[in-house]
């Protein structure tokens, strides 16, 4: 009779075990998913705002239609990715891609800013300036939420790979999540410059 006992409390003690480490994967899997979503929302902030200054600009770069058309290709290859990942922020492969589209977004921005320097009653217009400030101010966002993301990422990651947590990890399915990570170019690198 005491033997079962011991058996019994032995079984549930490895039952609520398993239960608190499953709970505890669940908790900072939810976390970073929640991340993602407050990334979600700056980077829809920033697509919203580049449709604003695409315009304001067509109307002193003429010559510069390429470039105009390069930043809203890139903008809707972000979109596209941001919605792919945001189904699901702990599939790598979206994750990657939209580390790629921000890349070329950022990069393309940076290449119509460049050439908005020739062009002085641009960087005058009062439109110009405002969409510029809150770009500005959306971009320090979006650093501060990616960092947070990753932050997140880390934590969850490592809660699967440590004993004993990698073992429920296995048994119950649980993948790793991406990083948000900068782009590998050094050109992509370099912060959008919105001085007007």
């Amino acid at each position: 009779m005491i033997s079962l006992i011991v058996v019994l409390v032995i079984v549930a003690v490895i039952v609520f075990w398993v239960i608190g480490v499953y709970n505890r994967l669940v908790s900072l899997r939810n976390r970073f998913k929640n991340a993602f979503a407050q990334i979600d929302v700056q980077l829809k902030r920033r697509y919203d705002l580049i449709p604003n200054l695409v315009e304001v600009a067509k109307g002193y770069m003429k010559h510069e239609r390429e470039t105009l058309e390069a930043v809203i290709s890139a903008r809707n290859q972000a979109v596209t990715a941001n919605s792919k990942a945001g189904i699901d922020p702990s599939d790598a492969a979206a994750v990657q891609q939209l580390s790629a589209a921000e890349g070329t977004l950022t990069a393309s921005l940076g290449k119509m800013f460049a050439l908005s320097e020739a062009y002085p009653d641009l960087k005058a217009n009062q439109n110009m300036m405002q969409l510029t400030e809150e770009l500005t101010g959306t971009e320090n966002k979006i650093s501060f939420s990616r960092q947070a993301y990753n932050d997140s990422v880390m934590q969850y990651n490592i809660g699967i790979e440590q004993f004993p947590g990698s073992i429920i990890a296995n048994m119950f399915g649980f993948r790793a999540g991406e990083l948000l990570q900068a782009t590998e170019s050094a050109e992509e690198r370099k912060a959008v410059k919105v001085s007007f």
